[in-house]
């Protein structure tokens, strides 16, 4: 399912603005492609940090308030810090896109080649995603609304999408699909029949509070919790696989059927990884502004206007526009920060795990409870108690991750890269 390769580390390449690439020529690797791609793991692995936990400790402390929301998604409407993780490390894998395929090309792999590996790697991404999320379950667990799952079954598509564009030089028919993509997506929910006024919503695992302060009114009641396109489709597709229990509804309202937008926000990736590529030596700041600041304009004016709200749980058309805004600003400022103005070195940590990002992904999986256990055994269950109680999660959580990053700086020293 994966490999373990050995690169050469990214900061070893010279930064991105004084090169230059033809057309068919491999490339070189980008340094704040890579450091933004760690800054998305890193807000990943930093769940450890269980600053809610610390927030309830603090009730009246505005901080750990602040801290603590950024670290939790939005229930429904909004957006938090927590929330710029999927859409950034999708929208990331749009990006890489263009150098990979050139970087193919260049070797003379053929497309048929290049399509085989794409699918393997689609079919390894979704079942990885499975794997991990069966993970203390007595069967295996086939939901697909995972980060890897949703973008293994859009994959391929993204890759005859970047591929078609890199052959005749033009992002025309990459623009006119995003809009086929989040347009037909859209009005498949829109004729799906919003829920009655009588329906029973506790029979779906919404509470008549929660549908009292969250849930639409109107014309957005189609992208109500739990009675909308995607989780009837879901209640279909996820019982033709063998379950612990039939299935009905997911808690926090994700479906299988958001890796159609959350492809959408790969294209997006895919139009900023062209720019990227295409300008070399110059990095195209007016349009990845541009771009990120239309995209947060544009998905909030759907939202307000009651035409799409803007709802990460269920990856809306508006919160692809709206998400995808935000990437572009992130990736803008990775950008000016890194090839711009070339101060690269402060982001070395960032590139050891963005370089790394399946090993990050597994590792936050996987270690967690081993590290937390082995602190507890050897250094004594009060340990890091010692600024109080309240901070205990916190200091526990801290060392965890830095646990996490001294394994992927190991591997990183080694040239060792997972990779599917």
């Amino acid at each position: 399912m994966a490999t373990v390769t050995q690169t050469t580390p990214v900061t070893e390449t010279p930064p991105i603005a004084r090169q230059t690439t033809p057309p068919g020529v491999a490339s070189a690797r980008n340094v704040s492609v890579d450091a933004y791609r760690g800054l998305v793991m890193l807000l990943m692995m930093a769940e450890v940090l269980q600053l809610s936990r610390v927030s309830a400790a603090y009730p009246n402390s505005l901080f750990w308030k602040v801290l603590a929301f950024n670290q939790t998604h939005t229930e429904w409407f909004g957006c938090s810090l927590h929330d710029t993780i999927q859409p950034g490390f999708s929208f990331l894998v749009g990006v890489a896109l263009p150098y990979s395929i050139a970087s193919r090309m260049a070797k003379g792999t053929s497309f048929a080649e290049l399509f085989r590996h794409t699918l393997w790697r689609s079919f390894a991404l979704a079942a990885l995603g499975v794997f991990l999320r069966s993970m203390n379950h007595s069967i295996t667990y086939f939901t697909f609304e995972d980060t890897l799952s949703q973008i293994g079954f859009g994959y391929p598509f993204l890759f005859l999408l970047g591929y078609f564009s890199f052959k005749v030089q033009s992002l025309k028919w990459v623009w006119v699909t995003l809009a086929i993509i989040l347009v037909g997506y859209w009005l498949l929910w829109a004729v799906y029949p919003a829920a009655p006024g009588n329906f029973d919503w506790p029979s779906v695992g919404v509470s008549a509070e929660w549908n009292a302060q969250h849930n639409y009114a109107g014309f957005a009641a189609h992208w109500n919790k739990n009675y909308n396109f995607g989780n009837r489709f879901d209640q279909w597709f996820l019982n033709l696989f063998p379950r612990e229990h039939p299935f009905v509804y997911n808690e926090g309202g994700y479906l299988t059927l958001s890796f159609i937008p959350t492809l959408g926000t790969m294209i997006l990736g895919l139009i900023a990884g062209s720019w990227l590529r295409g300008s070399r030596p110059n990095i195209p700041m007016e349009k990845l502004l541009i771009a990120g600041l239309a995209g947060i304009v544009l998905g909030l004016a759907l939202h307000y206007s009651g035409i799409c709200p803007v709802v990460k749980r269920i990856w809306t058309p508006s919160w692809t526009i709206f998400s995808g805004g935000v990437c572009f600003l992130f990736l803008a400022a990775f950008s000016w920060v890194i090839d711009v103005k070339g101060y690269k070195e402060w982001a070395f940590p960032l590139v050891v795990i963005g370089m790394n990002s399946i090993a990050a992904y597994c590792i936050a999986h996987f270690f967690e409870e081993f590290f937390v256990s082995s602190f507890r055994i050897h250094l004594g269950p009060n340990f890091f108690r010692f600024a109080g109680a309240g901070l205990q999660p916190f200091f526990t959580g801290a060392a965890v991750l830095l646990c996490y990053w001294l394994m992927l700086l190991w591997m990183y020293r080694r040239k060792l890269f997972l990779k599917i």
